[in-house]
């Protein structure tokens, strides 16, 4: 079951094609950090100029059963071990691992708010990166593909659509955006929600994606 949202108010776009202003955003921005007993995660968010337009890195999960985000899109990234100093180093550690991208070399640009699972008791903090190599990405088994999109392209209001997603035998209810291209990708959960964060810095104009339960659905998964 999926259906078009309105998006409310009309949030200002134009620093979506410049790292320059992203980046100046994101220096002065704050971000709400989460404490408790929940298992920690962290993720990448890459970012990279390409002439008029910010590309963001995306990755899609290999079908796993013993991974609760198998097959879905994400970000390179993953929980935080012990052997990891803190969280914005597990989250490089997951990307050179998962895709042989080494962000020490990248520029860091800041964190975003911490994310708390709907569905699952975990914590992920989202870390921001501005990449200039054009080197091939190298996916490791935990990786289906690994892709690029536009950031304009993801605040098009035309592709935000709510879905009713199975969940532990209920039927939840999630703001999604259709991502582009043949493979009709759905970004959902909590990668949605760093997305959310990302396209309305310094404001927040897409409510959080935390779900209720609906009628009908579309497919099983955890929410991520």
């Amino acid at each position: 079951m999926t259906g078009k949202r309105a998006i409310h108010g009309n949030p200002d776009r134009g620093y979506l094609t410049s790292i320059a202003e992203i980046r100046r955003r994101l220096a002065g921005y704050r971000p709400h950090l989460a404490s408790g007993d929940r298992a920690r995660a962290a993720v990448a968010m890459v970012l990279r100029q390409r002439e008029e337009a910010v590309h963001l890195l995306f990755i899609e999960r290999s079908q796993r059963e013993d991974d609760p985000w198998s097959g879905h899109v994400a970000f390179p990234g993953g929980r935080v071990e012990p052997g990891d100093v803190n969280s914005r180093t597990a989250a490089e550690r997951e990307t050179r691992e998962e895709l042989g991208l080494d962000l020490g070399k990248a520029e860091y640009l800041g964190r975003l708010d911490d994310v708390t699972g709907a569905t699952l008791p975990i914590l992920v903090s989202g870390f921001v990166y501005n990449v200039e190599t054009r080197d091939r990405l190298h996916p490791n088994h935990e990786v289906k593909a690994a892709f690029w999109v536009q950031l304009n392209v993801l605040a098009d209001p035309g592709r935000h659509r709510e879905r009713s997603f199975r969940i532990d035998d209920a039927e939840r209810r999630f703001s999604t955006i259709d991502l582009p291209g043949s493979r009709q990708r759905v970004l959902w959960g909590i990668s949605y929600r760093l997305v959310s964060q990302l396209l309305a810095l310094p404001s927040h104009p897409f409510r959080s994606s935390r779900p209720t339960p609906v009628a009908g659905c579309a497919k099983p998964g955890a929410e991520g």
